[in-house]
């Protein structure tokens, strides 16, 4: 800062190469510019405080502001240079004698241009006038330090800025980006908007907590309502807003749900399918299975004679039955009721009739639900339409009855066992049948498959079950049997239970050509004419993937057991009292019930009859103690 300002060193000034000191007049006029220049530097720093509140950017502002302050020492330069008339020219405001000090500061090009113009014009300003001019240069200069302040700041874009707008792509990604640019619109007087409950000239702290788009929105929907609220009415609407967030909340949080979906989920999903398709999956419920109340037990009557075999549509919605009458029903399974009815012909009449003109022993619906195929003695097979009961084809073949029936998961291929001893496949999809398989010694009594190209049966007398590879046409042999082997039901991929005539249950491993269990007597001995004879085994059945199977005599009850130690254990868990030859079994998908075909005479043959049976469907609740435990890898086997 200049000397004069300071009021602190001598005023010197040489004219025409002499030495004077500054009379009276030209020490009261300095005096009073000194004043003038005090006051105009406090009003620019009013204006500085106020628009910045950085430190740095004060300190900045106030080298700024002390250019100004040296306008006089530039108008002294040009006062030195002599006029038209060879005088000394005279600088607005300053006497031409005075003495410039030599530690003045260099003022900026900006402000020397425009104190030269000013001096051009040569126009007497009031004190006022003066100071309004020097603010104004000052703000355009500092507006001008700021412009370049920010196209530097472009340029080198820092790493936090950076950051923050890869935040904000994130947000703007989930639908979560909100700009709060409303606040600082103007109003229609076109002064700035000042927030709600803040007076527009406070000064905020840079440390301060930002407010949330939600409470920042809800104060400006207040602000602009202007209506005066009782108590009452305040509290019922912060109510409503806080409820409706809580919603919001809710429904972002079930939308985060449903697209994430947990890892040890999806961890367990996977890992049930590879045990699947291992033959490996066991889902422990056999020990969860309450006894079912008798009364409970629904039955259905419909066929005039025995029920040989039924099977449950894939949705667990319906039963289809069939008879040695020859008739087929379709049943509802809540309501019991019958949906369609196909009754059986005499013999003969298969062109003119729809149905069957024989027994029916078998028959097998795919796992689309589409198709159901059903096979009698008379060495038919006949597809039907499984939702309208529509007899579609009749496959011809076999050279003896059709015992055995069943569709590979997934598919419309189709598996035929006969007592003619073969195993034939067919395509139901394009009405065709594909090739013939060989290897029983004696008639087949049973046959299932699941999702593998291949399928096992029972061979009666032969006394073995085989597994048959399509694709290899080769077969596998596995006896434990003394029997006949009237039944079989695959468990899963890799193993298979059945029963025998000789009362025998066993259960299978495909990797073990002897059983991995063999209970005898299962379900115990009868007194046949003084004779004691084990009741024979006439149906099995096991639900899917689990280690709960079920098997069935006429012995007066249905058995219900549980496999365990790897497949490598039977245990027996209840008895479910049923009168007659229980000819079929079937569990639900779901596994919540039980669905047994009952007759008088046994399926394949006329060797008892029992009168106080009926022929008739049971459908037996199954009920849990507990949800199903989780599964299983039993050990290899």
């Amino acid at each position: 800062m200049s000397s004069w300002m300071l009021g602190g060193s001598k005023v010197k000034q040489q004219i025409h190469g002499r030495e004077m000191k500054p009379d009276s007049t030209t020490t009261h006029e300095s005096e009073t510019l000194r004043e003038v220049s005090i006051r105009l530097f406090q009003v620019v720093m009013g204006l500085t405080e106020r628009g910045h509140h950085k430190e740095d950017d004060e300190a900045g502002d106030a080298g700024d502001a002390g250019q100004l302050f040296h306008l006089h020492d530039q108008d002294t330069d040009e006062a030195k240079a002599p006029g038209a008339d060879g005088r000394p020219r005279a600088t607005t405001g300053r006497p031409a004698d005075e003495e410039v000090s030599s530690d003045s500061e260099t003022e900026s090009p900006l402000l020397g241009r425009r104190r030269r113009e000013a001096a051009e014009e040569e126009v007497e300003e009031t004190p006022q006038e003066k100071k309004l001019r020097l603010a104004k240069q000052y703000l355009e200069e500092l507006r001008q330090l700021e412009e370049e302040r920010a196209e530097e700041e472009e340029e080198l874009e820092p790493a936090d800025l950076i950051g923050d707008r890869l935040k904000e792509d994130v947000l703007e990604q989930k639908g979560r980006l909100q700009r709060l640019i409303a606040k600082d619109a103007p109003g229609a007087d076109g002064r700035p908007r000042a927030t709600t409950g803040r007076p527009a000239d406070e000064e905020v702290s840079s440390d301060s907590e930002t407010e949330s788009p939600l409470l920042g929105r809800r104060r400006r929907e207040a602000a602009e309502e202007e209506v005066e609220e009782t108590p009452q009415e305040k509290k019922l609407r912060l109510a409503k807003q806080y409820l409706e967030e809580l919603r919001q909340l809710e429904e972002e949080r079930a939308e985060e749900e449903e697209e994430l979906e947990p890892a040890d989920l999806i961890g367990d999903r996977l890992k049930e399918d590879v045990l699947e398709q291992k033959g490996r999956l066991q889902r422990l419920i056999a020990k969860d299975v309450l006894p079912p109340d008798p009364a409970r037990i629904r039955v259905l009557r419909g066929h005039q004679l025995p029920v040989t075999c039924l099977v449950i549509s894939p949705d667990d919605r319906f039963i289809f039955s069939a008879s040695k009458d020859g008739s087929l029903i379709k049943w509802e399974v809540d309501s019991g009721k019958r949906l369609c009815v196909v009754p059986g012909g005499k013999k003969g009449t298969e062109e003119r009739h729809m149905g069957h003109a024989s027994h029916v022993l078998c028959m097998a619906i795919s796992s689309d639900g589409k198709y159901l195929a059903t096979g009698d003695r008379n060495k038919l097979i006949m597809i039907w339409d499984a939702a309208t009961c529509k007899r579609l084809h009749i496959f011809t073949g076999h050279r003896d009855a059709v015992s055995g029936l069943s569709f590979r998961k997934g598919t419309h291929q189709l598996y035929s066992a006969s007592h003619d001893r073969c195993v034939k496949v067919w395509d139901v999809g394009e009405n065709a049948y594909v090739e013939t398989l060989f290897g029983h010694q004696d008639i087949i009594t049973g046959l299932d498959s699941l999702s593998r190209e291949c399928c096992v049966t029972a061979g009666g007398r032969d006394g073995t079950v085989r597994l048959w590879k399509i694709p290899e046409e080769s077969q596998l042999v596995f006896s434990g049997h003394q029997g006949s082997i009237d039944c079989i039901q695959l468990i899963n991929e890799e193993h298979m239970v059945s029963g025998a005539d000789d009362g025998s249950l066993a259960l299978w491993g495909l990797m073990k050509k002897k059983p991995l269990v063999l209970v005898r007597q299962a379900h115990g001995e009868q007194d046949d004419q003084g004779l004691q004879q084990p009741y024979w085994i006439s149906a099995v059945a096991a639900l899917r993937n689990s280690d709960l199977l079920a098997t069935g005599s006429h012995s007066g009850s249905v058995k219900l057991w549980k496999s365990g130690e790897g497949f490598r254990k039977l245990e027996h868990l209840l008895d479910i009292p049923l009168v007659g030859f229980v000819n079929s079994l079937k569990f639900s998908a779901a596994g919540d019930f039980l669905v047994a075909g009952i007759g008088q005479e046994h399926r394949l043959g006329r060797w008892w009859r029992i009168k106080e049976a009926k022929n008739s469907i049971c459908i037996i609740p199954l009920k849990q103690k507990t949800t199903a435990s989780s599964p299983e890898s039993p050990g290899s086997s």
